[in-house]
């Protein structure tokens, strides 16, 4: 509601930084722009609902079940001493995440960060685990020559 001064002019009320009108009275566009202060945390990029807002709860976060299903999976297998295998589907599963985070636009709880973030961070790290799933011992399925020497170098007495 506009309060009157002292020589009866108008003065709108300000909601905002955002609304706040210019210095010649009109309402400032609309913009996209970050206000100055903000007072919350803005929702990732792509944290929308994986599916419409009447579905039941599994399926409206169904990319992030998916990854947290298959680790899951994994880390059973890893514990029933099925190491190699366990540990590879857990970083398959990061990569699948990394995958479906750069495939579809939104993701729900899958979405942590900004879109880049999130599918540099999966991506690394399950290629990591699954490069390392496969240079474990004994028996190595990957073997890197001069991981070898680096470790002989980097250990000697």
């Amino acid at each position: 509601m506009p309060a009157d001064d002292a020589r009866g002019h108008t003065e709108p009320t300000v909601r905002d930084a955002i609304s706040a009108p210019d210095s010649q009275g009109r309402p400032r566009r609309v913009t996209r722009r970050f206000p100055l202060f903000t007072k919350d945390t803005a929702r990732p990029e792509g944290g929308g609902r994986a599916a419409p807002g009447d579905a039941p709860a599994p399926a409206r976060q169904w990319p992030l079940l998916v990854v947290l299903s298959t680790v899951a999976l994994g880390l059973l297998l890893t514990a029933l001493d099925a190491f190699r295998v366990g540990t590879l589907l857990i970083g398959a599963a990061l990569l699948a995440g990394a995958v479906i985070r750069w495939a579809l636009p939104s993701v729900g709880m899958l979405a942590v960060r900004s879109r880049f973030t999130d599918i540099a961070t999966y991506g690394i790290l399950g290629l990591a685990i699954v490069l390392l799933a496969m240079m474990v011992q004994p028996k190595p399925w990957l073997q890197i020559p001069f991981l070898k020497d680096f470790l002989h170098f980097t250990l000697a007495k």
